[in-house]
């Protein structure tokens, strides 16, 4: 997407994440899963945002990190109740990480598909697996690509209220496991809002590919953080990494 940068995402959606997204998953089963893989060691959050995983956590008594590219969003953690208690980092998912070592480091639901390259994506794994300590573990949570066989288009309708729509646009390339777009969020007192969007996906298979290039294993996965076992129509995946 032409003029789409780092802090696009974060940007965009900082003043409604919490309203659009604090129900995505069931925070108390994500945050017990990720509390027992830490096993009371160091924490870091990929991709902190508005800090929805990441308080509860430091709220549990461990000691947590989190890095995200976005002001707007790291703003938003700074001000929740607990919010002080994460130690905050401004950077990327590569080049931008805190030193470490860290027990566990994990990156929620999509958000490692916002590294929009294969390369990237590698790299991160690579700066990951040198912050861990020895059986330290890197969890990612991600949807499980569905096959497309051509290039897709779609505008749907998010939310309609009395004085307010916002409106979906979006594209996706197979070929380059790549999709973009727009939430369209037009009210009667603000106009339009733009809220863009753009990921690179993976497979589960490439996932294990660029683990196991940085040297970690996989031990687990589940269809979410709830546990419940993975399977062949398992539209998500919790996929767990040892050093």
């Amino acid at each position: 997407m032409r003029g789409y940068h780092d802090e696009s995402y974060g940007d965009g959606f900082a003043d409604v994440y919490d309203e659009w997204y604090a129900d995505i998953t069931d925070v108390d089963a994500t945050t017990a899963t990720l509390a027992e893989l830490a096993a009371g060691g160091r924490v870091l959050e990929l991709g902190v945002g508005t800090g929805r995983l990441a308080a509860p956590l430091a709220h549990r008594g461990l000691h947590v990190t989190g890095v995200d590219t976005s002001t707007a969003m790291l703003d938003r953690l700074r001000g929740k109740p607990g919010g002080d208690d994460v130690r905050v980092v401004v950077g990327d998912m590569v080049d931008g990480l805190p030193d470490g070592p860290f027990d566990l480091v994990f990156v929620a639901y999509n958000t490692f598909f916002s590294l929009l390259t294969p390369a990237r994506q590698q790299a991160c794994c690579h700066a990951v697996a040198q912050r861990l300590t020895e059986g330290g573990v890197f969890a990612i949570e991600a949807f499980v690509p569905e096959v497309a066989p051509d290039t897709a288009s779609s505008l749907t309708v998010r939310s309609v209220t009395a004085d307010r729509v916002v409106l979906s646009v979006s594209t996706s390339d197979p070929e380059h496991q790549t999709a973009e777009g727009q939430y369209i969020d037009i009210t009667e007192a603000g106009g339009v809002k733009l809220r863009p969007w753009s990921i690179r996906w993976a497979t589960p298979g490439q996932l294990d590919d660029m683990a196991a290039a940085a040297g970690l294993h996989l031990t687990d996965r589940w269809s979410g953080f709830d546990r419940t076992p993975f399977g062949p129509d398992s539209s998500r995946h919790v996929s767990v990494y040892r050093r």
